[in-house]
């Protein structure tokens, strides 16, 4: 049976422990948590993603992602081993790691750096198949997906079954334009992250409520994937655990509606 399940991205608050994040997840009645690889669940460290595994499961949540910061066709040159990355994310029981394509916009990247990338992408991918953990790219400016064209370009390219994408809107796109890049990547989004963004640069983190005409319209569409789809908060104004509680509700609100 689909579903869409409502948790939290666990960086959204760097500052708070892993159980203070745990029992914030708790109090907002969501399910599940992507964790960061940059402080709550650090890339090699096994025994900290055993831990946070089972303090997670312990409160009758899910381990949604593992947010590893690791970008294709670079990382592994810069002293971050994949290796590393995927020993934690197996030992945290992450269905998939986040990653993201390269360290340079579509236009920057040369036509050298985007092979590189592919072929990084491609063997990452077989060596999370290996351990049961997929791989997804995620939706963000200064990679290759920053760009309509340049992500149906990565489609092609990179047709790996343990490989798919991580969609969130695009910063400052009309909502429109982010519907069309939703529908095209929409048989191999694996997850979501869930924000509201506005102001004059289409920067500013905002309540998640005020995004009211565009949210309800993504979440039909993502469910018409007919597939489970965790829907991470990410970006909660001023890091805010009062204004988190109230995201939460919000998304619940409208997972739940009819």
């Amino acid at each position: 049976m689909s579903e869409l399940i409502p948790g939290l991205v666990s960086i959204t608050f760097r500052k708070l422990s892993t159980q203070e994040v745990i029992d914030l997840v708790v109090r907002a009645g969501l399910k599940g948590i992507e964790w960061g690889g940059d402080i709550h669940v650090p890339h090699g460290d096994v025994a900290k993603a055993n831990e946070v595994r089972r303090q997670t499961l312990d409160a009758g949540l899910a381990v949604a992602a593992y947010g590893s910061y690791y970008r294709v066709g670079a990382s592994e040159d810069k002293g971050l081993s994949f290796g590393s990355v995927l020993d934690s994310a197996a030992a945290l029981d992450a269905p998939t790691i986040r990653v993201w394509a390269g360290e340079k916009g579509s236009v920057e990247t040369t036509a050298s750096e985007r092979i590189a990338i592919i072929a990084d992408a491609q063997r990452i991918a077989d060596l999370a198949q290996s351990r049961g953990v997929a791989v997804s790219l995620e939706y963000h400016g200064g990679t290759l997906t920053d760009t309509r064209e340049s992500v149906r370009q990565l489609m092609e390219e990179i047709s790996h079954p343990n490989l798919d994408f991580l969609w969130q809107p695009s910063n400052g796109e009309a909502t429109d334009a982010c519907i069309a890049r939703l529908k095209d990547v929409l048989s191999r989004v694996r997850h979501i992250h869930v924000f509201h963004w506005a102001g004059p640069t289409g920067s500013e983190w905002r309540p998640l409520a005020e995004g009211e005409d565009r949210w309800p319209g993504y979440l039909d569409i993502i469910r018409s994937a007919g597939k489970s789809m965790p829907c991470l908060l990410e970006f909660v104004r001023d890091h805010s655990p009062e204004q988190f509680l109230q995201d939460a509700a919000t998304l619940r609100r409208w997972i739940e509606a009819p």
